[in-house]
């Protein structure tokens, strides 16, 4: 599947909710396949459905170790459908990020270290997850993508922009 790059339209526009009767239908499980393979393929470790022009509120987190996140913790993937923010910390870390959608760059935002989530899973039951740490980050950028905003619209300050080769060279 082809990633939306930063400045296309799907991007910048909020996510529709996958109605009831889209579950256990062969499109839905067709395409939640389509976007892990696409994720795993650009070492991501997170990707949202408007991330392959797809406008459904749909997205994946599956923290791994990979190039672009050596340190990450490992998970099996977590495909969370409508997901809805129920709670999140007052408590807020500075880290930075990249995206498959803003090639080459790394930004350094502040966000809760945890959050408290309701989601639909892949058969449309009703879930609840506290995530924490660098798993609740996946899941806030990934759920940015679902309201129409990426990292970009977070940055306070250009100092915390960086070209991915310089971040690397400096704390990889």
């Amino acid at each position: 599947m082809k990633i939306a790059q930063v400045g296309e339209e799907v991007l910048s526009t909020p996510a529709r909710q996958v109605e009831q009767s889209e579950f256990d239908q062969e499109p839905l499980v067709t395409f939640i396949d389509e976007l892990l393979a696409t994720m795993l393929e650009a070492n991501g470790v997170g990707i949202a459905a408007p991330q392959v022009f797809d406008s459904r509120a749909i997205m994946i987190i599956a923290s791994r170790p990979n190039p672009r996140y050596p340190d990450a913790p490992d998970m099996q993937p977590l495909v969370l459908v409508n997901p809805l923010i129920k709670q999140i910390s007052e408590n807020k870390v500075w880290e930075w990020e990249g995206c498959l959608s803003v090639p080459g760059l790394r930004g350094r935002i502040e966000r809760p270290d945890w959050v408290d989530v309701a989601y639909l899973d892949t058969d449309g039951k009703a879930q609840n997850i506290k995530l924490e740490d660098f798993v609740a980050r996946i899941f806030l950028h990934e759920f940015d993508h679902l309201i129409g905003k990426t990292w970009l619209d977070h940055i306070t300050s250009t100092e915390n922009i960086m070209a991915n080769e310089v971040w690397a060279a400096k704390f990889a």
